[in-house]
């Protein structure tokens, strides 16, 4: 499994939860109660294990993209030029972006197996607002810590960059972003993401066709 691979295994498995609830919970309770579900679905369906495109984008839609905050995520990733970009450019690099890891959470469904998780006691102030929970991933014959930047926002906690051993999800598509707007602008950065997307789904249209 590589690095990217864990990470979006540990964001699935954070944030499998359903998207609709009267209070606000805790980000440790929300990431403890949510593993037990997705972990469900994902033992129970035999298609989504098998690689079921239809099955996993739906599951992604309903379970997932809830709970992240794409939109940090992108302006994170993009760093100072975000500043400089129209309204427009924003929106369609916040789809983008969110279209392109997207692709990546579906691929991960398949090479799910036995892992757990342990969610670590949170540090957290009364009126905090952002917080840290570490957590731990745990395979057979191996683990891996998994941390997750969080923000309450009004329907509840997002998250809004995932690190792997101290590696930033985020971060690691910044200096990227920055030599692609550097050398083609912000629109080329657009083009980039919006080809990478469109190649992506044409070859899952290629794999579903075959099978």
């Amino acid at each position: 499994m590589t690095v990217l691979q864990k990470m979006i295994l540990g964001a699935l498995l954070c944030c499998a939860v359903g998207a609709v609830h009267a209070e606000v919970i805790a980000p440790d309770v929300l990431i403890t109660n949510t593993v037990q579900e997705v972990t469900a679905i994902i033992k129970q369906d035999k298609d989504i294990q098998a690689g079921n495109q239809k099955k996993i984008i739906a599951l992604v839609d309903a379970k997932v993209l809830p709970h992240f905050d794409f939109q940090r995520m992108t302006q994170l990733a993009v760093g100072k030029y975000w500043r400089t970009a129209t309204p427009e450019q924003k929106q369609a690099l916040v789809t983008q972006f969110r279209d392109m890891l997207v692709r990546t959470y579906t691929k991960v469904f398949t090479v799910y197996r036995d892992q757990k998780i342990e969610v670590k006691p949170l540090r957290m102030a009364p009126g905090d607002t952002e917080v840290t929970v570490n957590t731990l991933i745990i395979k057979p014959g191996s683990q891996f810590p998994v941390d997750y930047e969080m923000k309450k926002a009004a329907d509840g906690w997002k998250v809004f960059d995932i690190s792997i051993e101290g590696v930033s999800m985020v971060m690691s598509y910044r200096g990227t972003f920055a030599s692609q707007i550097q050398q083609d602008g912000i629109d080329g950065l657009i083009k980039t993401l919006s080809d990478k997307n469109a190649n992506s789904a044409d070859g899952d249209m290629i794999k579903a066709g075959a099978k």
